[in-house]
């Protein structure tokens, strides 16, 4: 896969993958009153806790949340992009149902952790998307597996590999496959560095990019 320019739309969450300014990071407005996205890696990226601080909570109600959706969508100077990914929280509420409506999507993927109940949520929003006829790309799993860094055991901590894979197939769905539960993904997503650049050699690395293969491929990159 050549390398790509990516751009990433956080929906109402701030986390800081790409080591983006936890200070001062407010985004600047050009003259047309469109804000510039902040980057970092090669990667464009706005959120909504760029605007509002670190420390603020959003509580906001459902036509707060689709203005805001617009407003990420249409008033940011995006630029030329290869894609643009909407990182969405879990459930089937407004959010969801504003990006279908206001865009054409090439497809949903569903990241599920193993254990029961978040399967059970993420279902939900699989159904929801199959329902407003946004094909769905395939399943992650989430936080698979642990390996030991002392004995190199490996264990489910969440449950059996098989939950995710089963729903797969009940529901025809791909499985594009596992993200591992490991600490250095953890320690680079706070010191701002994504794994494919600290570790690209690494397996971990391998795992991100096996997923981005995958995807690619499906939407035509």
């Amino acid at each position: 896969m050549k390398p790509r320019l990516f751009s990433t739309l956080r929906s109402l969450q701030h986390e800081n993958p790409l080591g983006l300014p936890r200070t001062g990071s407010i985004p600047r407005m050009q003259r047309d009153n469109q804000l510039i996205p902040l980057s970092n890696y090669g990667v464009k990226s706005m959120s909504m806790g760029y605007l509002v601080g670190d420390a603020a909570p959003v509580v906001w109600r459902g036509l707060m949340v689709m203005k805001a959706l617009q407003q990420l969508l249409h008033d940011v100077d995006w630029g030329g992009l290869d894609v643009l990914v909407l990182d969405l929280p879990p459930g089937t509420g407004d959010t969801q149902l504003t990006i279908t409506q206001q865009i054409v999507l090439d497809g949903a993927i569903i990241v599920s952790t193993p254990q029961d109940i978040a399967l059970k949520d993420a279902l939900k929003g699989l159904n929801m998307f199959k329902k407003v006829e946004i094909p769905i790309l395939g399943m992650v799993q989430n936080m698979s597996l642990f390996t030991c860094p002392h004995c190199n055991e490996s264990t489910h901590i969440f449950g059996s590999h098989s939950g995710v894979i089963h729903a797969c197939k009940e529901h025809g769905i791909d499985f594009l496959g596992d993200i591992p539960l490991h600490a250095s993904i953890c320690d680079d997503a706070d010191r701002g560095k994504p794994t494919v650049v600290s570790e690209p050699e690494g397996e971990r690395a391998k795992a991100f990019m096996h997923i981005a293969q995958e995807v690619g491929e499906k939407i035509g990159l």
